[in-house]
């Protein structure tokens, strides 16, 4: 029911929306991806590259201070302690051995805070592959640590100068380079967003989140499920890991935070569920921020990962059927609640990952509800960001 259809659709949301040029693309990815992720040699190489190399399974932490503050039990599942501090990594890894099997040569990607960019150029060493990351240059300019870590591992950064030089033209700019250069190159796209199969196949790689969740809440709690699951959502790529194999066991309540921005009527905002219609946006139809007249709105976050004005099928989906609840956090109270896991945890998470730290004072829980965060990323390339709003 909250899975994806044959077709290609989380209900109504999805699908293929693209230029003829692109059809065989994605129709050759999406005749193989399944049966590629299927073959044990594709697992194999995959589980093992997770463990080895990515550092997986990453632990399920009892938060002692912030729980006992909330008066709650908050695990955090600690993706930060992944290689290269987020869980984009566990995406990139199963995309380049799908490109490594489908013969491609030549990597593309699109990055925001610029840890797809980072993963994907990462893999790309792995593996010897050419990388051309995509980038807004507003985003290149607030994120230089992991433009610099791109480069150094051997990626083009290429700046993304249209739009409002952010996110949604950087993916503009990709899917450009991708029509032009359809038999050597592979897209990797960072989120669950873009034409199928990309929704489906990110979130599929991302299912390590709460498939460990699952065995270790078990080894913890005596029980695999917990009351709830946290996650932050720009496209919502973290959140889909975390959400999916509790889709269909409606006891477990799934909690979708967006980047409020300003404040949801400010204009300076991301917080898609409530300002999005539908619309079509990067190849799939999904809730989308835009104008009477459906030109696309100008999202806007502090945390340059959830300035995305579109959300991805799966959580359109979720939101529509109110499978999930969705809150929206402002800058404020993002910046506030990253600050709180520092000094009460000795954690500094990403911005994206403060937006549901921040959720506490917009929910109570009861004393002994298990509530499980998905800590998506460590907050490194954010210290800047934290220098100058704290004045530190």
């Amino acid at each position: 029911m909250y899975n994806i259809n044959d077709k290609g659709y989380y209900g109504e949301f999805g699908g293929a929306y693209i230029p003829e040029m692109l059809y065989p693309n994605v129709e050759e990815l999406r005749q193989n991806y399944l049966k590629i992720m299927a073959e044990p040699s594709f697992k194999e190489e995959f589980d093992q590259l997770l463990k080895d190399y990515v550092g997986r399974p990453s632990p399920l932490y009892l938060a002692k201070r912030l729980s006992e503050k909330y008066n709650t039990k908050i695990y955090l599942k600690r993706e930060d302690l992944n290689h290269t501090g987020a869980h984009k990594i566990n995406n990139t890894i199963g995309q380049i051995l799908m490109a490594q099997r489908l013969g491609k040569k030549r990597i593309i990607a699109e990055t925001g805070a610029g840890q797809h960019g980072v993963a994907t150029a990462t893999v790309c060493a792995l593996m010897g592959m050419e990388c051309i990351v995509y980038m807004g240059e507003i985003d290149i300019a607030r994120q230089a640590p992991n433009v610099a870590r791109m480069k150094m591992l051997g990626a083009k950064v290429l700046p993304a100068l249209s739009g409002s030089r952010t996110l949604k033209d950087a993916t503009n700019e990709a899917i450009r380079d991708w029509i032009n250069n359809p038999v050597n190159t592979h897209y990797i796209i960072g989120s669950v967003v873009g034409p199928h199969p990309y929704p489906d196949m990110v979130a599929r790689f991302q299912a390590v989140v709460s498939e460990e969740i699952q065995w270790q809440l078990q080894e913890k709690e005596g029980k695999s499920t917990p009351d709830y699951v946290v996650a932050c959502v720009g496209g919502g790529s973290n959140a889909a890991g975390a959400f999916y194999h509790y889709l269909e066991n409606t006891d477990v309540k799934l909690i979708a935070v967006e980047a409020a921005g300003k404040g949801i009527h400010s204009g300076e905002s991301a917080a898609t569920s409530i300002l999005g219609k539908e619309g079509i946006i990067h190849g799939s139809k999904t809730l989308l921020m835009q104008t009477d007249d459906g030109q696309i709105t100008e999202p806007y976050s502090i945390s340059a990962g959830l300035d995305y004005p579109g959300v991805g099928p799966m959580h359109a989906h979720l939101y529509k059927t109110g499978r999930a609840e969705f809150i929206s956090i402002t800058d404020d109270e993002a910046m506030t609640a990253g600050l709180e896991l520092s000094q009460l945890e000795g954690i500094i998470p990403a911005i994206e990952t403060a937006h549901s730290l921040a959720i506490f004072d917009h929910k109570k829980f009861k004393e002994d509800d298990v509530v499980v965060i998905n800590l998506s990323g460590r907050g490194d390339k954010d210290l800047q960001n934290y220098i100058d709003y704290f004045k530190l």
